[in-house]
């Protein structure tokens, strides 16, 4: 699965999964966890976590399902074709939709009393841009009433080609959207229709051109996919291209991922022709890599590039595994260190909304295990630039286990697909890793402070190294 809607499909991995393979670069694509060696004994959780400060809101309407989509989607079929639509002639069901999603948010109780307000709010889907532009308003008026909103939120919103137009556009940035994600996903005609895209290239330029000329929209992304059937090395090459002179400030570069009950998942198998190997797969990750970081971009996370002081703000929320509301169809909240999710069926849903309004629906009430907390720290650390800061996670989960988890990557320092670093985020030479690991003293006063996944190679192994940790953590 694809986009960048993180609450949606948000799932810790599988603890106990097949034997790490042979060290090879595999494709960048999911999480799995092998038994491993023993671990130190875990101190007891830490604290609750600040109240959340993020909201993600799912609008699931979609004029058609891509092949690649698993996602809990409405399709709205011709009715949705015009790129307009502020007013008249919108299709009931998303005013249906977006009243039931209003219920939602007015029935949710804040976590925190204090006010905290949100900094951050992400309207994904589906294809939100095919919302009017008075409904999304509804939606952030009803969350601005609920939770508050900080003085300078980043509000952004899922685009595709097609769905919009320059007046609708300026509509939406009229009502508070300050970052658009552009669902581009390729540059090339046939790449497209293969994917099931209900947009063609001449509606990417457009799209690309009605962003870029939006006064008041200086921050917005681009999404691609690598990894697509008959997808050449020349094609991606030219992708990458088209993206760097778009000169977006954020890229989200997914690659393809085989679901079940897709259309793709009936008629392809993953690494199988037209579908490229898990080698040429490494080769787009690597390529996409240095013609970004070339072009000025941070790789500041496994799938996300951007301008420097650009990150998406929102999605920094789950990389550092901070809490976050979320609102509709099949969407995912993590609050007290608890992650739920509401249903995927519309009607399930509103029966649900039901429930919640009347309050006779709760979620568990436990938090998570140790353990588990332990692992969504190194999963989540482990994605980003900024690595996982052993200091810290020694302070919540002991010297012992970080100790451990140290040695289990002592190879991969020693090979350069983990980097250890100093406080000042400066790299160590091995040997200056291995002589602080050996010595005595805690690991909270020692000089290796964080330790990080290489760039692009350590980045491609993540599922392996991810796994040896989650086996330390939980044999």
């Amino acid at each position: 699965m694809l986009r960048s809607a993180f609450p949606l499909v948000f799932q810790l991995p599988h603890r106990k999964p097949p034997p790490i393979r042979p060290p090879r670069p595999p494709p960048v694509r999911r999480y799995a966890s092998p038994a491993a060696t023993a671990a130190a004994p875990l101190p007891p959780p830490q604290p609750r976590p600040l109240p959340p400060a993020s909201a993600y809101v799912h609008l699931p309407f979609c004029r058609k399902r891509c092949h690649y989509c698993d996602f809990p989607i409405v399709a709205l079929g011709s009715s949705a074709s015009s790129p307009g639509g502020s007013g008249s002639g919108e299709d009931p069901r998303i005013a249906d939709y977006v009243r039931l999603l209003l219920r939602e948010v007015a029935a949710t109780r804040p976590v925190s009393d204090d006010g905290v307000p949100l900094e951050t709010i992400f309207f994904g889907g589906g294809t939100p841009s095919l919302v009017p532009p008075r409904l999304v308003a509804a939606v952030l008026d009803a969350l601005r009433g609920r939770f508050g909103l900080s003085a300078c939120p980043e509000v952004s919103i899922e685009m595709d080609p097609g769905t919009f137009d320059a007046a609708k556009l300026r509509e939406l940035v009229g009502v508070g959207v300050n970052r658009v994600s552009l669902g581009v996903q390729a540059f090339q005609e046939e790449l497209l229709r293969a994917c099931g895209r209900a947009h063609g290239l001449r509606e990417v330029h457009e799209a690309v051109g009605v962003v870029t000329g939006c006064e008041g929209l200086q921050n917005w992304s681009m999404d691609l996919i690598s990894s697509l059937p008959n997808q050449t090395q020349e094609m991606w090459e030219e992708s990458l291209r088209c993206t760097v002179d778009a000169r977006p400030t954020h890229v989200s570069v997914y690659d393809l991922q085989i679901e079940q009950g897709t259309k793709f998942g009936q008629i392809y198998t993953p690494g199988v022709f037209p579908l490229p190997n898990e080698t040429d797969s490494a080769n787009f990750y690597k390529i996409a890599s240095k013609r970004l970081s070339e072009a000025g971009y941070q790789h500041y996370e496994i799938s996300s590039y951007c301008k420097p002081g650009y990150e998406c703000k929102h999605n920094v929320t789950y990389w550092q595994n901070r809490p976050f509301y979320a609102f509709g169809l099949g969407s995912a909240s993590y609050i007290n260190g608890v992650r739920f999710s509401r249903p995927r069926g519309m009607k399930n849903y509103a029966d649900w909304v039901q429930k919640l309004e009347d309050g006779t629906w709760c979620h568990e009430s436990s938090v998570s295990e140790t353990k588990d907390m332990a692992m969504d720290s190194v999963m989540l650390s482990l994605r980003t630039a900024r690595g996982l800061d052993l200091h810290s996670f020694s302070k919540s989960f002991g010297e012992g286990l970080t100790r451990s988890l140290c040695d289990t990557f002592r190879p991969f320092v020693e090979s350069g697909l983990v980097i250890a670093m100093d406080k000042e985020r400066e790299a160590l030479h091995f040997n200056e890793f291995e002589s602080d690991l050996e010595s005595e003293g805690e690991m909270t006063g020692s000089r290796v402070a964080i330790l990080r996944l290489s760039d692009p190679d350590g980045f491609l192994l993540s599922n392996e190294l991810i796994s040896l940790a989650f086996g330390t953590i939980s044999p």
